[in-house]
């Protein structure tokens, strides 16, 4: 196991005037959960990939622990990956694509069978060993993967959108297995999922990127409490951040940081809205707004089975401890 480190790591694609990824300074700790997180096209796949060694590092250094790995091939960087695709061998048992790096390294047979049977416990496939990957589930398919990174013993994970080919239920299922393994394990991996949720669930740390840049790596509760910019805070949340231009200053609001009155005009601060659209999740429901003053609709939490109804007319007060200011030129935070 071993830190990470990207030191202005840098990454052009020919014909592209921008780099695909900027100047990214990075530490990822010793055994340390790292999610890459960002929209399509902000580079957090390419960071993975220059990691690995699928990419050039064009400017700037990459390190895995002690050593400086930016222009190693990938098979000398000590690393597994683990894909959306699984990449698992269609003619292979699912022991057979588990141990095929150990048959390749010429690890002998019954070290090789142990090494198959310790993962295929750990990850429960041991009734599919004989399996082929055309015979198992997404779930099962990308179990066998993690299976195949498992018995390397790796210093590093990289997963780059492991779970997107898994349907929704799958997918938190899935999630919540990974990271409980990785935790068992105890070996550093970096993570990319274009997902906030996932994110926001899995990471140890998040790190938030836009337009190849590095905006904000935190952890989860760090990003949600104190976003560094206009980008994290729109991005990070689900739903999105209310964010209410005020001049030279935006407002920013999470749905659960308002306080509903029916008296509108009678509070102070209170910003008067309609609500259009009721989403009632059992647990929580969802009010949709329309304000005069603002083109988007504000939304606001509430505890499930609340009577509100569409047509309502409300006054939306922010709670104190839950506004966000950002400078509407820059985009930063603003301290308070």
């Amino acid at each position: 196991m071993a830190t990470v480190s990207f030191k202005g790591a840098t990454r052009y694609y020919a014909g592209v005037d921008k780099p695909a990824v900027d100047r990214l300074d990075l530490e990822v700790e010793d055994g340390e959960f790292l999610v890459l997180v960002g929209p399509s096209g902000c580079g957090k796949s390419t960071t993975l990939r220059m990691l690995a060694g699928l990419e050039g590092v064009d400017e700037g250094q990459v390190h895995i622990g002690d050593r400086d790995v930016t222009d190693l091939p990938p098979k000398d960087r000590d690393i597994a990956m683990v894909f959306q695709n699984y990449a698992l061998y269609p003619h292979m048992t699912v022991a057979e694509n588990i141990g095929f790096h150990l048959k390749i390294g010429k690890v002998p047979k019954a070290e090789r069978a142990r090494m198959v049977a310790e993962a295929a416990e750990l990850l429960d496939l041991e009734p599919y060993l004989d399996r082929k990957p055309a015979k198992l589930s997404g779930g099962q398919r990308q179990r066998v993967a993690m299976g195949r990174a498992i018995v390397r013993r790796p210093q590093v994970f990289c997963m780059d959108e492991p779970l997107s080919n898994l349907d929704a239920k799958l997918r938190v299922q899935t999630r919540t297995q990974i990271a409980s393994l990785q935790r068992r394990l105890g070996v550093t991996t970096i993570y990319v999922t274009h997902d906030q949720v996932e994110a926001m669930t899995m990471g140890d740390r998040v790190a938030v990127l836009k337009d190849g840049t590095l905006q904000q790596c935190d952890t989860p509760v760090g990003l949600f409490a104190k976003p560094a910019n206009l980008f994290v805070a729109g991005f990070i949340g689900s739903p999105a951040m209310n964010l209410l231009p005020q001049g030279e200053h935006v407002l920013g609001v999470r749905p659960e940081g308002w306080r509903i009155t029916e008296d509108v005009d009678g509070t102070p601060g209170a910003i008067s809205a309609t609500v259009e659209v009721v989403e009632e999740l059992g647990s929580d429901q969802y009010l949709y707004c329309a304000t005069p003053e603002h083109e988007q609709p504000l939304t606001v939490r509430t505890p499930g089975m609340a009577p509100w109804q569409r047509g309502d007319r409300i006054g939306l007060v922010p709670l104190p401890d839950a506004a966000h200011r950002f400078d509407a030129a820059t985009g930063e935070r603003l301290p308070g």
